[in-house]
């Protein structure tokens, strides 16, 4: 019994409100490569809205979001409209979800992410310098540089496909609610998911 409740922790961990990096201030800059070799800086998307999307591709959350394309659905509505996407897998080497530059170009093309990049942070810099806690976790930052969103993508906290359509989406609500110039309801909220594997 307990170390089936072990394994329930492992999978279904969430997290406290208290964010390192609070919402409402500029978001802290980086640079990272992507898994086709190129540099991308935070600083190069001023002026356009920001994603940023802890990833580990087999976490069974992200595995919820990502098995019958809707995050990449999702991906591609946001982009379409200007917004830059970056997926950000801060996972260590020899831990869970770590992958090469190759490898995480190969599962782009697999499973047809629609993000601007796939950016590599084995180091765990970013992850840390953002206290990146699970993934998924994603922040939504705004064309002038400032957080405006962190948190669960949506609010159902669970590992079944079903729960997509009929969760809130956080992340779009904060955009939409942003983008039409009205406050944003709820921009902290709990991320829930696998721990990031630094």
């Amino acid at each position: 019994m307990r170390t089936y409740l072990v394994i329930i922790f492992s999978y279904f961990f969430v997290f406290s409100l208290n964010a390192a990096v609070k919402t409402g201030v500029s978001a802290p800059a980086f640079t990272l490569i992507d898994s086709a070799g190129a540099s991308h800086s935070l600083s190069d998307f001023v002026g356009k809205y920001v994603v940023l999307e802890w990833t580990n591709h087999r976490c069974p959350f992200v595995v919820k979001h990502y098995r019958e394309g809707h995050m990449q659905a999702l991906q591609e509505s946001m982009t379409d409209k200007g917004v830059v996407w970056l997926q950000i897998n801060s996972g260590a080497k020899g831990k869970q979800g770590y992958l090469e530059a190759e490898q995480a170009q190969r599962l782009s093309e697999i499973q047809g992410f629609k993000s601007t990049a796939y950016l590599i942070d084995s180091t765990g810099e970013v992850g840390r310098l953002y206290d990146a806690r699970t993934t998924p976790h994603v922040f939504l930052i705004d064309p002038e540089g400032l957080l405006i969103y962190q948190g669960a993508i949506d609010s159902i906290k669970s590992v079944k496909v079903s729960d997509v359509d009929l969760a809130e989406n956080y992340l779009v609500a904060a955009y939409e609610s942003h983008t039409n110039g009205e406050q944003i309801a709820k921009s902290t909220t709990k991320p829930y998911g696998c721990r990031v594997k630094y």
